[in-house]
């Protein structure tokens, strides 16, 4: 019963992962196609890398997604994290639940909802749609993720090392800066790449929100794919994957390092 059950796991575990990836890894693989046929292999070629760095169109949506997502995971780290501290560290206030209701409501709404609203309100306001409105809309729905993130770390943080170091003739703001940020950095950093990744990803709320000169990678391969795929979108695809891959183990490595040094400590 034991071995049939573990080799129906293990099949499940395959199965899952297999449905998961390998239309990543078939992705990788055509990138490096020769052939202008996606779907027929014509041998491995890096033609289409070069055409990709050829074409400015690409190009120049890539960076507008590289300083958006830079952007507003920077300030969405720094807002989440502070919203995280006043949900854990300031108990019942007066409209705390509104306030987290407020906090995590980009969680459960639609994209198109958060969209939509956010395009009304920077209408009314006259506003106009461009680089800033989407780095606000980013913003504005990858904080919460942030906010989650650094709430659940704060949840088991010790206080007695901030007690310490108060007794010690600490003020506050240095304690946050010393003790506090230190131990929670893991998260903060975690949930940075998370608002990051999601703003690279975000293709309906940029598309609501953008305006001239801010047309966003995704935006440009959707309307890209609607015409059919090309190599092209592949070999950018992959540099993305690439990207966020390097992103995601430098922080893993970083984590584990933080953690091993606070160990020997």
């Amino acid at each position: 019963m034991n071995a049939r059950l573990s080799t129906f796991n293990m099949v499940s575990l395959v199965a899952g992962f297999a449905f998961l990836y390998l239309p990543i890894v078939i992705l990788i693989i055509y990138s490096f196609n020769e052939s202008r046929l996606v779907t027929v292999w014509g041998g491995f070629s890096t033609r289409w890398y070069v055409a990709l760095f050829q074409n400015q169109q690409l190009l120049d949506a890539a960076w507008v997604t590289v300083r958006i997502a830079f952007l507003s995971a920077t300030v969405a780290a720094v807002l989440g994290t502070l919203a995280a501290i006043a949900l854990v560290r300031f108990g019942r206030f007066h409209g705390r639940t509104l306030f987290s209701g407020m906090v995590y409501a980009p969680l459960v709404m639609p994209e198109v909802i958060t969209g939509l609203s956010l395009l009304l309100l920077f209408v009314a306001i006259g506003l106009d749609r461009g680089f800033w409105t989407v780095t606000l809309a980013h913003i504005t729905f990858s904080m919460c993720f942030v906010a989650v993130v650094v709430q659940s770390r704060l949840l088991s943080f010790d206080r007695s090392l901030e007690e310490a170091a108060a007794d010690l003739g600490c003020p506050p703001v240095k304690v946050f800066l010393v003790v506090t940020l230190p131990i929670i950095l893991p998260a903060v950093v975690a949930g940075w790449l998370l608002a990051f990744t999601l703003s690279l990803d975000d293709l309906v709320i940029a598309s609501f929100t953008s305006g001239p000169g801010a047309t966003t990678l995704p935006m440009r391969i959707y309307s890209a794919v609607r015409l059919g795929v090309t190599p092209e979108i592949n070999a950018v695809c992959t540099i993305l994957i690439v990207f966020v891959t390097v992103g995601v183990i430098a922080a893993s490595l970083a984590g584990k390092w933080h953690a091993a040094k606070a160990g020997r400590v």
